[in-house]
């Protein structure tokens, strides 16, 4: 993920369904831990889309 925040990324996922967690990746913020999330969301990335866990 270090590489793709390093090229720009805006928002990304890095999801371990074995354990329940999702990391959240924002642009010049500090990573994100959720723990059993329900719904993800693009945010103002990707309006009006939601990803279903």
């Amino acid at each position: 993920m270090q590489e793709y925040v390093e090229n720009s990324l805006r928002l990304g996922w890095l999801i371990n369904p074995q354990d329940g967690w999702v990391e959240i990746y924002r642009r010049k913020q500090p990573v994100e831990v959720v723990w059993i999330p329900t719904v993800l969301s693009g945010e103002e990335v990707l309006p009006r889309f939601e990803l279903q866990l």
